[in-house]
């Protein structure tokens, strides 16, 4: 059973969602910043899932978890939080929280590998390794959430083709997903900032339309 550690106020939404994850399968315990250390300093805990509220200490909090324990963490935050995430955490999820799009996302960051090794992709200065979900770019290692990274590893893997908003939504989402285009919007706008320069430029914006991966 995977051990999730829960940073977040008492609520009937977080309730909610620790029921639903203690029904999947996973041990989720509900704790605050007072004892959230000693608890994933615990060997079987996988996993941090936090209330994100942009606070000092829920800062911290993340990059200690990330850097220094070694174990992914996905925030819980309302949309106007989402431009402060930047290499504190692994994934998100949006206010109003959605139990199998956040169950979906955690299977996704603790499950095991065991798939025969997959070929890298390389193109103009960027390369993608997808059995260690490592990004490089002229060398030197990306820290990308791992949405940002399905949605590079999704358009690199089809140079030149425009994708549609909903498509990407679909492609890299699931369909099971219930937020709206500006999530792509806000997950281009995030990759952009970490693997592009102003000589550089690997994602296109097609007007009206949404999305390509240039050809090089």
């Amino acid at each position: 059973m995977q051990n999730i550690v829960m940073v977040a106020h008492h609520s009937e939404e977080i309730a909610r969602l620790s029921g639903e994850l203690n029904k999947h399968g996973f041990q989720c315990v509900i704790t605050n910043m007072d004892d959230v250390y000693e608890l994933i300093g615990e060997e079987n805990t996988s996993l941090l899932l936090v209330e994100f509220t942009g606070a000092p200490e829920v800062i911290t909090l993340c990059r200690t978890a990330r850097k220094e324990k070694d174990f992914p963490v996905i925030a819980l935050t309302p949309p106007e939080k989402l431009d402060n995430l930047d290499d504190l955490i692994d994934d998100f999820v949006v206010k109003p929280y959605n139990s199998k799009e956040l169950i979906t996302r955690i299977n996704r960051l603790v499950k095991k590998e065991t798939e025969v090794a997959t070929e890298q992709i390389r193109t103009a200065g960027i390369t993608i390794d997808p059995d260690k979900y490592e990004v490089y770019v002229n060398g030197k290692l990306v820290s990308l959430t791992f949405k940002e990274y399905e949605l590079l590893k999704f358009l690199a893997s089809h140079p030149g083709r425009v994708f549609t908003r909903d498509a990407l939504l679909n492609q890299v989402w699931s369909q099971d997903y219930f937020g709206g285009d500006r999530t792509v919007d806000v997950h281009i706008r995030r990759l952009r900032s970490k693997i592009e320069d102003p000589t550089h430029v690997y994602i296109e914006t097609v007007r009206n339309i949404g999305y390509r991966f240039i050809k090089n």
